[in-house]
């Protein structure tokens, strides 16, 4: 499988993992705090350059931000790196 569709499968993943605080009511706006900066690092090794260190900032204030998780920041961003700036 190629590496593009790899990131695409892992970010749908992730994003699934960061939503995942709105089926644990009050429990799960603490467990943001643990995901945002684990999502945040993990954008940034996904994503290597400009793309992953904004990416990072954003998955990292998103994740820590109320009533954010819906946001799938991670396929966002595939769909920039890949669609929108064509990067191979």
């Amino acid at each position: 499988m190629d590496d593009k569709y790899k990131k695409l499968i892992l970010g749908i993943v992730f994003d699934a993992i960061g939503m995942l605080s709105f089926t644990i009511p009050f429990l799960g706006e603490f467990s943001d705090v643990v995901w945002a900066p684990v999502a945040g690092f993990l954008m940034t090794r996904m994503y290597k350059g400009t793309v992953g260190k904004i990416g990072g900032i954003i998955a990292f204030v998103e994740e820590l931000l109320p009533l954010t998780d819906i946001i799938p920041s991670f396929t966002l961003t595939w769909i920039y790196y890949y669609i929108i700036k064509k990067e191979s």
